[in-house]
């Protein structure tokens, strides 16, 4: 048997009384994407304070597995703990900023930095210093990694770069919507089939944008003339910094119409704020996640999760439809090329958004929104 997801008696997400448009149509400014000062704010205000995606849980079962993530201009270092929690630190070594840790691995006891040899506990702690009494012992009491607050949901690793207590805790920043609706999918229970990276030369907002709207299919994927008049009837839901939409396609409005079980049907999207959008099919989903280096640089991953089965035919389409996807998306990664072309552009002013593509200003809004707090918050001390 395969798993499929089921709305049950959870909040109805389609019908005739839920409208499909709930947002205006918009503008964003050229500069959000292209100025590198304001590329530092999102990192200082919205990227490191919030909760985001790092890896999945199966990528570090055992005591001592670790992973080492690196974006936004940190690196960090996520290890199994003996109570099965993960811990994680900023993998900068705290006598000459080394990295301490290069790659992923498996059983690791304590992590030592190759430059010199100091040596770290899976929480970031100095535990060894080679020639200790050489240095002022003032310094060395109590040194520490900086900290990572981290934790697990849905089969993922979570974390917030800028440490404990910045955040709300991990349900309570998804809330009670994205628990019931995302989490009708048990993630927990799928397993990693494949993850594809490519590096582009875009801002990681160009990304998020890509996946929040539905009117660029038409013409960069070339779909057929009966999708593209359903998915005119998808629904969209906002949830806090968050939000989703419900897209019909490939036959699902008819059976929608009958029974408005959109996850057991239909492609859902759901965008977790800030950096991470889940392309939900009721039998895998993917995630699409940005990985902001620079500015106008990004690592763009999508992660492929699978249902376990020994289902052949399960196994077969979904491997059929898996394939057919990574061109789907590869069309995307092809027009941010264009993208990147033009951003230098004097002409290049705003984005301009019709009331179809209304996920993405209000994305851009709760972005700047979360600047101007910061910025109020910091001038006020």
């Amino acid at each position: 048997m395969v798993f499929v997801p089921t709305r049950g008696d959870n909040t109805l997400r389609f019908g005739p009384d839920i409208p499909n448009t709930p947002f205006k149509p918009g503008v964003v400014p050229a500069a959000w994407y292209t100025d590198p000062e304001r590329f530092d704010l999102e990192r200082k205000y919205v990227l490191n304070p919030n909760w985001q995606i790092m890896f999945r849980s199966e990528q570090i079962p055992n005591t001592g597995d670790h992973y080492v993530w690196q974006g936004q201009g940190e690196t960090v270092v996520f290890t199994r703990r003996k109570d099965g929690t993960v811990a994680g630190f900023h993998n900068i070594c705290q006598h000459r900023g080394a990295r301490i840790v290069r790659n992923a691995g498996c059983g690791a006891r304590r992590f030592t930095c190759p430059f010199h040899d100091w040596v770290y506990d899976f929480d970031g702690n100095v535990i060894g210093v080679p020639d200790k009494e050489d240095f002022d012992q003032e310094k060395l009491e109590g040194l520490k990694s900086p900290t990572v607050e981290v934790d697990e949901w849905g089969g993922w690793v979570w974390a917030v770069l800028d440490g404990p207590g910045v955040a709300p805790p991990l349900l309570e920043w998804l809330g009670e919507d994205i628990l019931t609706d995302l989490g009708a999918y048990q993630m927990e229970n799928m397993y990693l089939k494949e993850v594809v990276t490519w590096d582009v030369d875009v801002n990681w907002k160009v990304i998020i944008d890509a996946f929040n709207e539905f009117y660029h299919a038409p013409a960069l994927h070339h779909i057929p003339p009966q999708d593209v008049k359903d998915g005119r009837e998808m629904r969209i839901f906002e949830f806090d910094h968050h939000a989703m939409m419900v897209v019909p396609l490939k036959g699902a409005l008819p059976k929608l119409q009958e029974n408005p079980d959109h996850q057991s049907v239909a492609i859902c999207h759901y965008t977790i704020f800030p950096s991470s959008v889940f392309n939900n099919n009721p039998e895998h989903l993917q995630l699409f996640r940005p990985i902001p280096i620079s500015h106008n640089k990004t690592r763009f991953e999508t992660w492929e999760l699978w249902y376990k089965s020994d289902d052949a035919a399960y196994l077969e389409r979904t491997e059929r439809h898996w394939e057919h996807l990574k061109i789907v998306v590869g069309e995307d990664v092809w027009t941010w090329s264009d993208i990147a072309e033009t951003s230098r552009s004097m002409y290049y002013k705003e984005n301009v958004y019709n009331d179809r593509e209304g996920k993405i200003p209000f994305f851009h809004n709760q972005v700047n929104d979360l600047i101007v707090e910061g910025q109020k918050r910091d001038a006020a001390k």
